[in-house]
């Protein structure tokens, strides 16, 4: 019996390595803490190297909306597939197409520093302010980025400059069809002039959906990696 109890304890301790984990971290960027959350993949090992994704909130970018769009959108499937998702907390309360970029891309060479992330890029993605600040960071930082993910969003005070910057990254971008928001047109006009520039740059208008997309979250949210599958192969027509 003893030898009985002993086994189940012993495949309860795997178990429990095995699981995947979010860990809620701080980092000082300068003068500027940073709050945020690292969602590691089931077994993950610490020696190899894995995709990673640069997650924003929407809305006001607080730790809140860290966990709504961990729990959403991105941890069950980065969990199951093997991809490291870090994500940040506006610092101070400045959106991160706002002020609030100014931790990178400091913050992300800390990152690369922690952890061992594939080729030194990120794939980004976000929801609505998530989605804004999404583009923001990669055009500004394009060294750093595989794709640009937006559901919805777009670039914010867009130029030709930073659109060209990126014009090498795949950008997957998503719209309710129901969304009272301007964001139809900026987005497809946006998405027209990068796949102009030869890369894959998707526009999709989700049937029936409002601003907030259940269409890709929850077993949904499948769609998202496969984007994120997609630029790891290339993002050239």
């Amino acid at each position: 019996m003893k030898q009985l109890v002993l086994i189940a304890a012993v495949v309860l301790l795997a178990a429990q390595s095995l699981r995947a984990e979010v860990l809620e971290k701080t980092k000082k960027v300068g003068r500027t803490t940073v709050q945020y959350k690292v969602v590691l993949p089931n077994g993950y090992d610490p020696a190899k190297a894995y995709p990673a994704i640069l997650a924003l909130g929407g809305g006001p970018q607080t730790m809140n909306t860290v966990d709504g769009v961990l729990n959403r959108n991105l941890r069950a499937e980065a969990e199951k597939r093997g991809y490291i998702v870090v994500a940040p907390a506006a610092p101070d309360g400045e959106l991160f197409f706002e002020d609030g970029a100014r931790i990178f891309p400091e913050f992300l060479k800390m990152i690369l520093a922690d952890y061992k992330i594939q080729d030194g890029k990120f794939h980004i993605a976000g929801p609505s302010n998530g989605g804004i600040a999404a583009f923001h960071v990669a055009g500004a930082n394009p060294q750093y980025f595989l794709s640009v993910t937006a559901f919805p969003g777009y670039m914010w005070e867009p130029s030709t400059a930073k659109l060209q910057a990126i014009s090498k990254m795949c950008v997957f971008m998503y719209v309710g069809e129901l969304d009272e928001y301007m964001w139809h047109g900026e987005m497809k006009q946006e998405a027209e002039y990068l796949r102009s520039k030869g890369t894959i740059a998707r526009y999709t208008v989700e049937k029936g959906q409002p601003h907030r997309l259940d269409t890709l979250a929850g077993e949904h949210a499948a769609r998202l990696f496969d984007g994120f599958e997609q630029a790891r192969k290339g993002c050239r027509e």
